[in-house]
């Protein structure tokens, strides 16, 4: 049976392959029945776009399930979402999240918990070193991204 460190390592191909491709580095797949079903990663830079982030992208691949489908999901994320992506999560009645670690920067998970999400996270030192060697190396990148969406936190 896969474990939830698996599947964060299969989130972190996924951040691996936006750092390719000059976007930010973050990951995500969604996972029904032990099995991957899709995945995404960060495209802000790659797409000039303002929505995906790698969750929404996961989500966006993953096609149009219907509602049994969702509520046997769960989302494994390389970061700790955001309130948009939270949103997403919510809307679709994704039960689950495991987040690889939330250290550098704290999405909605309280948002999440709110209504109803199991959250975990697993403090993975790879997702934070990953991520904290991108934003020592492009702080201007992450800046502006930061200001895009309001958010003063800053990489700690």
């Amino acid at each position: 049976m896969k474990t939830d460190d698996y599947f964060m390592g299969e989130a972190l191909k996924e951040a691996e392959k936006s750092l390719t491709e000059g976007g930010i580095p973050i990951g995500a797949v969604l996972v029904k029945d032990g099995k991957i079903i899709s995945r995404g990663h960060n495209r802000l830079i790659q797409n000039d776009s303002v929505v995906l982030h790698a969750e929404m992208d996961a989500i966006e691949n993953a096609g149009r399930l219907n509602y049994d489908d969702y509520i046997e999901c769960t989302l494994y994320t390389t970061l700790s979402p955001c309130p948009m992506c939270s949103g997403a999560v919510i809307l679709y009645n994704i039960p689950r999240v495991v987040i690889g670690e939330n250290k550098t920067l704290m999405g909605a998970e309280n948002m999440l918990g709110c209504n109803g999400v199991e959250v975990v996270v697993l403090n993975d030192i790879r997702c934070r070193d990953m991520f904290l060697k991108f934003a020592a190396n492009n702080s201007e990148i992450w800046d502006e991204e930061l200001k895009k969406v309001g958010n003063t936190t800053e990489v700690k």
